[in-house]
């Protein structure tokens, strides 16, 4: 699927979509963690749950989706509630963050596996992921019908691998599948402070 395809399937959602912007559990259960201060990166924000929380704690917040509208809604809110977000357009897979500039990143939702190793490089030393998405074994029909869309097994775990994991929660098929957190994975990794020795 194109650009153009992709953005307009992004906007007729975010068109249909009603209610508060939610941000994701990971963030919303670990803001315990956040600096007291910095710059954040809300990637593939949608209607931007995540970066309204992320001001809300006192950083200051870029958001970035692929889709206009729900930018646009973003922008319009951050003005009236006088948030510190800067809401972009931009097509992360052809224009990643830049190396060491946020002390936190968020992503929700989205999957691009080859923006993972840029997505790294972006975190200053000491920075913060924070990750949720679906996985495969899944319990229910939530989220995207294609496999190469949803998490394999602990796969956070090794696509962050080089970062000092601080969180993980992915329960599977494990026990009582109507209790507990299932569909989904959530991660928390944080950069070095120190640079790796050859």
């Amino acid at each position: 699927m194109d650009f153009v395809n992709i953005k307009t399937k992004w906007n007729d959602r975010y068109r249909a979509t009603t209610g508060e912007p939610q941000a994701s559990r990971v963030l919303k259960e670990n803001l315990h963690l956040l600096p007291a201060q910095g710059r954040a990166l809300d990637l593939a924000c949608g209607l931007g749950g995540n970066a309204m929380l992320l001001a809300q704690q006192g950083l200051h917040v870029d958001a970035w989706d692929i889709a206009d509208v729900p930018v646009g809604a973003l922008q319009d809110i951050a003005l009236k509630r006088q948030l510190s977000i800067q809401a972009e357009l931009r097509d992360v897979e052809t224009h990643p963050p830049e190396p060491e500039t946020f002390d936190v990143i968020v992503v929700s939702y989205f999957l691009e596996r080859d923006i993972v190793p840029a997505m790294i490089d972006a975190l200053k030393p000491g920075g913060l992921i924070y990750y949720q998405t679906f996985t495969r074994q899944c319990v229910s029909d939530r989220g995207p019908q294609r496999a190469e869309f949803r998490l394999a097994d602990q796969e956070l775990l090794q696509l962050f691998s080089s970062l000092q994991l601080v969180f993980y929660r992915e329960e599977g098929l494990i026990g009582d599948v109507h209790k507990g957190f299932r569909d989904e994975a959530m991660f928390i990794g944080r950069k070095n402070t120190t640079p790796a020795l050859d």
